[in-house]
């Protein structure tokens, strides 16, 4: 990878204590060999695991669940407001309160200038079909943002069924074709189907977060490659995963100079309207 390619993260998260000490990241924390932190961690470390990926912006997301809010919306744009240069917001909201959490988009992407809305399903146990998401869509919709979705199994110990991309994605795209959704995760082990739905629906895309390149599934650095080459585009999951270690294997996939600058860039830039 050439020292002048310009890559954006279209799914981080600068991490509270309370997020990244929860007891449901335990699986993960095993799988990193983490250990819990007790300082808060401050954003400059952040930004310097971002260097070190030579990743010159974030999407960094709120995290709101049945069990309470782990990052506000407030603290996400305090973080933004600090280093303008470096991230943008995206918002999260609370599912179970569903005119409470339109207003608190609207006010997030108008007043704050969050660029799109993140809804983890397995937090909720609902998949997106579920009527509770429809009028959030409908308002991504009229405030011409992405929703960013996971799809593809749990790392947390969480139900899977609400991540897969078919029937869930699959149906959100018939009943909203306007709607931009970034499916975060690569789908696995439901790569095919993801792609399959990509394909079929204009606004659908997939982001390779929680995965380095070395373990993308070869059927989707082939569509990367090649139809989906405006499809895919480069996140993380930060902090489970740093852009240097996604990154750092990324020659072996083989992927033309073009290809490497939308995967990396150019897609995110025009999927999230920056």
């Amino acid at each position: 990878m050439t020292k002048t390619q310009k890559i954006i993260d279209v799914w981080m998260q600068h991490p509270t204590l309370d997020f990244i000490n929860h007891p449901m990241f335990e699986s993960l924390r095993r799988w990193t060999k983490a250990e819990k932190v007790t300082d808060e961690i401050p954003v400059e470390f952040t930004i310097e695991a971002m260097d070190q990926g030579k990743v010159q912006k974030g999407l960094i997301c709120a995290w709101y669940g049945p069990q309470g809010i782990l990052i506000s919306n407030d603290n996400v744009a305090s973080v933004v407001k600090q280093f303008p240069n470096r991230f943008i917001g995206i918002a999260s909201v609370n599912l179970f309160k569903p005119m409470e959490a339109v207003r608190e988009l609207r006010r997030c992407v108008k007043k704050l200038g969050f660029k799109g809305l993140r809804i983890v399903q397995w937090l909720w146990n609902l998949p997106p079909t579920d009527r509770r998401y429809y009028p959030l869509f409908a308002e991504c919709i009229e405030l011409d943002i992405p929703v960013c979705l996971q799809v593809g199994h749990t790392g947390p110990l969480c139900p899977s069924e609400p991540g897969r991309p078919i029937p869930y994605i699959d149906e959100v795209a018939i009943e909203f074709p306007e709607l931009r959704m970034v499916c975060g995760h690569i789908g696995y082990p439901w790569t095919t189907e993801m792609i399959a739905v990509a394909t079929k629906h204009l606004n659908v895309f997939i982001d390779t977060s929680a995965y380095t390149a070395n373990r993308y599934p070869k059927e989707l650095v082939d569509y990367m490659k090649k139809q989906g080459r405006k499809k895919v585009m480069f996140g993380t999951n930060y902090p489970m995963i740093t852009s240097e270690k996604c990154l750092e294997d990324i020659d072996i996939l083989e992927l033309e100079d073009e290809v490497k600058e939308l995967f990396l860039f150019k897609n995110a830039v025009r999927v999230f309207k920056l």
